[in-house]
């Protein structure tokens, strides 16, 4: 059995309703999951929606639970107030990142293969007085990780990102030879030992319009990206570009290439969900551990409803399990 920990996300949100919706209809079969939460809470949301889901206690030392059996083992974290579905409250904000560290330290003391991260809220966290940019940085820093990359996969289209969550004017600033070089080499390293892809072919785009247009429309395709490429071609990376992003992104054009490197969130971003959206997956390169996650956010008026879609939870299980059998 594969061992996977689910982190169930923003309780407000609908992490907890697709966490649910997993219980007794898994992707494969030679999964075993353990979701990390509030017991109370998801028993609460389960009663709300009239679900039949029996919730377990954690005991690594019991059987996996059938994968078509409508049950859940939850490794309890207290939440200080009972979530409101909907009404976020920044009061549950330490158990949250709680939950992510017993993620985390079961990965890697080898209790778990992987972990799921359903949708938190940067936002509520940040209000509560904790820095946090997000998952990726948070696993990065619990993990002595000094680079990750962010990837998302929605079936044969795989973008990466150079920079993650930042304010769209620090990007440029954000870029340099030595980071983008760093990025290039952990998305080739992960696509051949995580993926099995023998030698990546991998497409970089340009920051500017036109990729720059031979500096005219501005010069970091020139001073920074295309000596970023040069230097990741030097160490045998199979690298294309800069190219101009609104061309590059058409299935003529993406057909030769396994993954693409866009310079920032919502220039390789929007591209990829309108392909895959609600199967899409978020993969973090770099880390010691394998951490996948869905496409979306808490969704806070879906929460509760069971209007909520769970089929990136499904694939981001799927491709866990996938990633963490190669491995094995």
């Amino acid at each position: 059995m594969i061992r996977l920990a689910i982190t169930v996300g923003e309780p407000a949100g609908i992490g907890p309703d697709i966490c649910l919706d997993l219980a007794g209809n898994l992707p494969r079969p030679d999964v075993d999951l353990t979701f990390i939460g509030d017991a109370g809470h998801l028993s609460a949301r389960a009663a709300a929606r009239g679900l039949a889901v029996q919730i377990l206690p954690f005991d690594p030392r019991l059987a996996p639970v059938s994968a078509s059996t409508a049950t859940l083992r939850v490794w309890q974290v207290d939440l200080p107030r009972p979530p409101q579905a909907g009404r976020p409250d920044p009061a549950n904000a330490l158990a949250l990142l709680e939950g992510l560290d017993h993620a985390v330290a079961g990965c890697l003391d080898g209790r778990f293969d992987a972990v799921v991260t359903a949708p938190l809220d940067k936002g509520v966290i940040c209000d509560a007085g904790i820095p946090f940019s997000g998952h990726t940085e948070y696993l990065a820093a619990r993990t002595g990780t000094a680079q990750v990359v962010m990837l998302l996969v929605a079936g044969t289209l795989r973008v990466a990102l150079a920079t993650t969550h930042l304010p769209l004017r620090q990007v440029p600033d954000a870029l340099t030879i030595g980071g983008l070089t760093g990025t290039l080499r952990i998305l080739d390293h992960d696509l051949r030992s995580r993926f099995g892809i023998a030698r990546p072919r991998i497409a970089v785009c340009g920051l500017n319009p036109h990729a720059g247009e031979c500096g005219h429309l501005g010069r970091e395709e020139i001073d920074l990206i295309g000596p970023a490429i040069a230097a990741g071609q030097a160490l045998g990376l199979d690298l294309t570009g800069p190219l101009p992003a609104d061309t590059l992104f058409t299935p003529t054009r993406l057909a030769p290439f396994d993954a693409v490197l866009a310079m920032f969130h919502d220039q390789g971003l929007p591209v990829l969900k309108y392909a895959g959206f609600g199967r899409a997956v978020n993969v973090t390169l770099g880390l010691p551990i394998i951490r996948t996650s869905v496409d979306h956010g808490t969704a806070y008026d879906l929460a509760g409803s069971g209007r909520a879609d769970a089929g990136s939870l499904r694939a981001a299980v799927a491709l866990a399990a996938e990633l963490a059998g190669r491995r094995g």
